[in-house]
This record gives C-alpha cells, structure tokens and sequence, in this order.
C-alpha cells in the first residue's frame, strides 16, 4: 500500500510540474518558438539529408543494375606476350557452349558480334552504323526496353531470317518516330532487313557499353555470314542470383582458359565491384552529410541551453518563491528539464513536418520518386528528446540548487 501510494503521489507531483510548463509555455509562446527554431531546422536537415541519400542511392543501385546486375561479359584481350608473334585466339560460340555446361549457375547466354559499317542514310549522307548480331537471349541478359514491335525469336534465329531491331535514337533519325520505323527495309552491305522492333537501353550509358546511338540487332547466325568467321568480340552471360556472381566469374574464366593458348588473355567480369564501389561512396556521402544536420542539431541544443540559463535567471523569483512554499530540488530540476525537453522534442516534431513536406511538394510538382524513411523520423524525434535532455540539464541543475532566500533578494 505504501509503494502504490509513493507511486501514486509521484504521478500527481509529475502532472503537477507537467500542467505548469504548459502554463508555462502558452505565457511566452513566441520565446519558446524562437528557441525551438534551431530544432526545426536541424530535424529538418536530417529527414531532408535521408530522404535525398536514399533517393539517390536507389536512382544509382537501380541504374546499374538496370544495365545487368547478373551480367557477366567476357572478351578477348590480346597475348601475354605479343613479341612471340602467335595468332588470335578470339573466343567462339563452342567456348560459350563449354562454360554452360560446366559452370553451374547460368540461365542464359549469348555471342555478340560486332560490325562497323556505313549506312547512307535518305538524304544522301553517311552515319556510322553499328550491327550486333546476338542470340535472341541478349535482350532478357542486357535487360533491353522495347519501344515498339518485337524481339526476333528463337524461330528467327533458326531461320536466319532477316529481322533487325534498331535503336530509338536511329527510328527517330531515319524514319521520324520509333511506330513509323516498323515494316520498313534496312538495307546492310546490300542484304535488306526488315525492322521488327525499336529498342533503348534502361540507363543511358553515355557510350560506355556497345550500344550506341546508332545500333542494329541483327540474329547471330546472319551476322556470322556478314564476319566471315566463328570469331566473337564478347560473350555474355546471365547468372540466376546475383549472389553467385563472384563465384559464376571466376568459373567461366577457368574453363576459357582451360581452352585456349596459356599466352592468350582473356578479360572476364561483372558489375559486382561497380555496385559495391557505388554504395560505398554513397555511405560515405551520406555520412557526410548527416555530420552537418548533427552540427545543425548541436547548435539548436546549445541555443536551447543558452535561452534556459536566461530564463533561469529571469524567473529567479519565481524559483525562490516555489521553493519557499516547499518545492524540493528535484522538483526545480524536473520543471526546467521538462521545459527544455518540451522544446527540443516540439522543434523536432514540427522539423519532421518541414522535412516531409518540401520533398513531398517536389514529388508532387516534378513526379520524382522520392524514398522516405520512416526510421528517420524516429531518430530524428529521438535525438530532438536526448538533446533537450543533454542541453538542458545544467540550467535544470542550476536552478534547483539557488538558494531561495537569496533568490527573494534579486531586484530587477
């Protein structure tokens, strides 16, 4: 009984202390405002800091893997040793046949050759025509968005037929719109092709792949024709999980080995480094930029003590004359503790306010994807309530230790 009555009289001295601040707070509404701003923009700071990190990690981790987080590529790249005066050793279709069924992991697979040639195009001049012939496969491992039309098939493939995709950049060029592209002749070193579709890649790789603006997708077993031998310039491959990327890798560069000349050098690699590389350097960007919102939170903290030392002293009378109607220390101590808590967490909440509704109104003006965290907000909130507590307990301390008499003394 005696413990629910301590407990009980703890409660009602807490509400007690809890009313009086709130009476408090409505007395000098525009100084606690005033001093709550530091707050805001630093709890702000932070969920806009989130908010735009984690935008742009996504726009970043979704464009490479856009390009083929499964994809593995492999290539020729020359003799160890070009002095010995070997021959190529370019790779073939019977080495990317070899890695299939030896290496465990891999769902598709495609040649890729590559053919540099001249179109002329209506009006008389020349572009720089790129033509790739590829496995019908090649459009599911480069992750290709088609724009129009179709795919050539497996069907095609067998036959040889003359189908031939083409990129946006070239319908828009020749023909005026990637619809209009469909149905018509593309003629290549005198052979006609007819366009069954139009493509773009899902990230712009700014020329770095070897898709360019100008390309052709053409059935391999056409383009072998046009090469005039087995030799492929690349091989890609796709591999179930992107887990097994690493491993799969490796592998596949054993067996191409395994295969060819030892002064022979073949590169074979994967995206896995890029991506890693990209979510290191956005962590640390990230990091950076949640040290400034921690500084931007620190100075609304000191700011918070610095107005609580003042009010402290301001309200010098009415601490002498609480405690002289018996309030004890911890009493003191817990009203200007509450205060400054008080502030600092309602700073915090009217900063997450601020902080979701300028991305919100950017999304809604410009449609850009923004990814919220709502794990923010709670460290956010959670870092207003610590630093109300860190910064204002030495005003809290200072005022429960004043001597009440020598509070009474104080003339203003």
């Amino acid at each position: 009984m005696i413990k629910l009555y301590e407990l009980s009289r703890e409660r009602q001295i807490f509400g007690d202390i809890l009313h009086l601040v709130i009476d408090t707070f409505r007395v000098n509404r525009s100084r606690f405002l005033l001093t709550s701003l530091g707050m805001v923009l630093g709890t702000g700071s932070l969920i806009w800091v989130v908010t735009i990190g984690l935008t742009g990690q996504n726009y970043v981790l979704n464009s490479i893997q856009n390009i083929g987080a499964n994809l593995i590529w492999a290539e020729y790249s020359g003799l160890a040793d070009p002095a010995v005066g070997a021959e190529s050793d370019f790779l073939t279709v019977r080495d990317m046949h070899a890695v299939q069924q030896d290496v465990p992991g891999i769902v598709s697979a495609t040649p890729v050759v590559n053919l540099q040639l001249q179109y002329s195009t209506g009006s008389g001049g020349e572009i720089s025509l790129l033509v790739l012939g590829v496995y019908p496969q090649y459009e599911q491992i480069r992750r290709l968005q088609l724009l129009s039309g179709r795919f050539f098939d497996e069907q095609d493939a067998a036959l040889a037929s003359k189908a031939a995709v083409v990129t946006e950049q070239f319908a828009l060029t020749q023909y005026g719109s990637v619809r209009d592209a469909l149905g018509r002749s593309l003629t290549i070193s005198g052979i006609p092709f007819e366009i069954i579709g139009t493509f773009t890649e899902r990230t712009n790789t700014y020329g770095q792949s070897e898709i360019t603006d100008y390309t052709v997708l053409i059935p391999y077993q056409v383009a072998r024709y046009f090469k005039g031998s087995d030799d492929l310039n690349q091989i890609y491959f796709s591999t179930s999980d992107m887990s097994n990327v690493p491993q799969v890798t490796k592998n596949i560069l054993r067996v191409i080995k395994s295969r060819h000349r030892a002064e022979a050098v073949y590169d074979v690699g994967n995206l896995t480094e890029v991506l890693a590389t990209a979510q290191k350097t956005l962590f640390a960007m990230n990091m950076i930029l949640l040290l400034f919102s921690a500084v931007t939170l620190l100075v609304g903290g000191t700011g918070i003590m610095n107005i609580m030392l003042a009010t402290v002293t301001s309200r010098i009378h009415e601490i002498g004359i609480r405690k002289a109607l018996g309030a004890t220390r911890r009493a003191i101590r817990l009203q200007f503790l509450l205060e400054s808590t008080l502030i600092s967490l309602a700073g915090g909440i009217l900063g997450t306010l601020l902080g979701f509704s300028l991305p919100l109104t950017i999304h809604l003006l410009s449609g850009v994807e923004l990814q919220f965290s709502w794990i923010s907000v709670a460290v956010a909130l959670a870092v207003s309530a610590a630093i109300g507590i860190a910064f204002g307990t030495a005003p809290a301390t200072r005022a429960a230790h004043l001597d009440p008499v020598e509070c009474l003394r104080v003339e203003f």
